[in-house]
């Protein structure tokens, strides 16, 4: 599984940008609502309905810029975003801003002992 020439973080930058376009579009956004509200408050509905759809869109993308529109495309693109956004804070943004389409935002509660 070769990785696209020239995988640069601007490179990256502008993949999930794109992502982030197409999952706000037209096109997309309303069948993200409708598939959000099918699976409510229910993480494996989410993971059923909302994730698969936000893959999909992201290896329509990914194709675009010389990876490969498989599986295999998409675990490499999603390995390199997670190397790249531990030293680029935009890529983390972005990164983070495509996984709050499927993941609902967590809160830890300051008055939690976590001491053990």
């Amino acid at each position: 599984m070769a990785s696209p020439p020239n995988v640069t973080v601007q490179t990256i930058r502008t993949i999930l940008s794109e992502v982030i376009d197409s999952l706000e579009s037209p096109d997309y956004a309303s069948k993200l609502d409708e598939a959000k509200e099918a699976a409510g408050n229910e993480m494996l509905k989410m993971m059923q309905l909302v994730f698969p759809m936000v893959v999909q869109i992201e290896m329509e993308t990914i194709k675009r810029h010389g990876f490969s529109g498989s599986r295999e495309g998409i675990v490499q693109f999603t390995q390199l975003v997670r190397e790249m956004e531990t030293m680029d804070n935009e890529v983390a943004r972005l990164h983070s801003q495509i996984r709050s389409h499927y993941l609902p935002p967590v809160s830890i509660s300051s008055t939690v002992d976590t001491s053990l």
